[in-house]
């Protein structure tokens, strides 16, 4: 099986004009990413629009898979249905199912508790197509436990259950500490979930957005990556390159270890990510070994 080399963008904000991020499609299409995901927002279904419209030009226009991130906390069962709808209409086939994470000042709708939810609610959903076609639904996972989890073992249950529902591919959070990433799999592999699970890699080129995601995720920093911050903080230019030379380390034993795949949380900077691809892009020519 093929290692997987993938990316991930966001909609600019309402302030931003929507051709900064096609200029940014236009750049990382010329890496040849396995496919590209665009995140979807955290309301409901008024954040549809710019998230179709760019997952359908990933598709259309830069001839790449997308696959569209549904949040669905914020959702009422009547607005998933809205947004399959609109998923449908734009050819969009793949779906990353998430909770997504709580919005300040707005009550959560309380009809999807769990991704496992919205993944039966899809599978429900493609049950009643009349197009002979159904969404490839994938799933989020999270290495070091997810913040509200209890213990890894019940992340680790909820993961199953995530991929009992339906989900054949899992994406995983952020994290800095290899050896973390891998005992996360041995517990996947123990627990029997065997689908293809990509490692997500965000390079650390801004010290504040890096302590933002953390302070979200729960990742841990090792002392290098500390010593690093710490040492480049004052130099946006040396905390860039240091960063990716840090994302390209973890990429290169990632993928030595024979993991399956990467997925690059390019922060729609396509500097970052076609440097990263360039240093990386030979390892995913050679025939995968898995190792783990």
């Amino acid at each position: 099986m093929k290692t997987i080399f993938s990316f991930e963008v966001f909609p600019p904000k309402k302030t931003m004009p929507i051709d900064t991020i096609y200029n940014t499609l236009d750049e990382l299409k010329d890496l040849h990413p396995d496919f590209i995901s665009v995140t979807f927002g955290a309301g409901g279904s008024e954040n549809c629009d710019n998230a179709v419209g760019i997952a359908k030009r990933i598709k259309d226009v830069c001839n790449v898979k997308s696959v569209i991130h549904m949040p669905c906390l914020n959702m009422t069962k009547n607005d998933a249905t809205f947004v399959l709808e609109e998923f449908q209409k734009a050819g969009i086939e793949n779906i990353l199912a998430l909770r997504g994470d709580k919005v300040e000042g707005k009550e959560p709708a309380n009809e999807f508790l769990h991704a496992e939810d919205l993944i039966k609610f899809i599978k429900e959903f493609d049950s009643k197509r009349t197009d002979g076609k159904s969404f490839n639904i994938f799933g989020a996972c999270y290495p070091e436990l997810h913040p509200e989890s209890k213990s890894v073992y019940d992340d680790i249950d909820f993961l199953k259950r995530k991929v009992d529902a339906g989900a054949s591919h899992l994406l995983s959070q952020l994290f800095f500490d290899n050896e973390k990433f891998y005992r996360f799999l041995e517990r996947c592999r123990i627990k029997g979930i065997n689908v293809p699970i990509e490692a997500g890699i965000m390079p650390a080129t801004n010290k504040k957005s890096i302590e933002r995601m953390v302070s979200l995720t729960n990742a841990v920093l090792p002392k290098k990556f500390t010593q690093m911050m710490e040492r480049y903080a004052d130099s946006p230019e040396a905390i860039r390159d240091a960063g990716i030379a840090y994302a390209v380390d973890q990429i290169v034993d990632l993928v030595t270890h024979g993991v399956q795949g990467i997925h690059l949380y390019t922060m729609n900077n396509p500097y970052v990510a076609k440097k990263i691809n360039d240093a990386v892009r030979s390892l995913f020519t050679v025939s995968p070994i898995e190792i783990i």
